[in-house]
């Protein structure tokens, strides 16, 4: 399990190792059911590491994220667009602070 610390602006920072290439998720499942859509696409935008994989799989989506900068903090941004017309789109972002584990 990642450790986090909450920051000043109250955001969950997780602690992640320049060298560790690992997954992190976020579950729509409470935002999209209610609203009978399906996710239909993905956008992960990342500031200060990088997407090694992205995918979804039902109300899940999933990122794989490499590198970083010890000292650094860096953003992953979740973007999905959904089914229905219109479209819905939302983010959901991690934050993420570069140190040696």
């Amino acid at each position: 399990m990642s450790s986090y610390i909450v920051d000043s602006s109250g955001r969950y920072v997780i602690d992640k190792d320049p060298n560790a290439i690992l997954d992190y998720s976020i579950d729509w499942d409470a935002w999209v059911t209610p609203l009978g859509v399906n996710i239909v696409s993905l956008d992960v935008i990342v500031n200060g590491v990088t997407v090694v994989a992205s995918f979804f799989n039902g109300t899940v989506t999933t990122a794989y994220i490499s590198g970083g900068t010890v000292g650094e903090k860096a953003t992953v941004t979740f973007r999905i667009t959904t089914s229905g017309t219109p479209a819905r789109v939302d983010d959901r972002t991690i934050y993420l602070k570069i140190v040696e584990r």
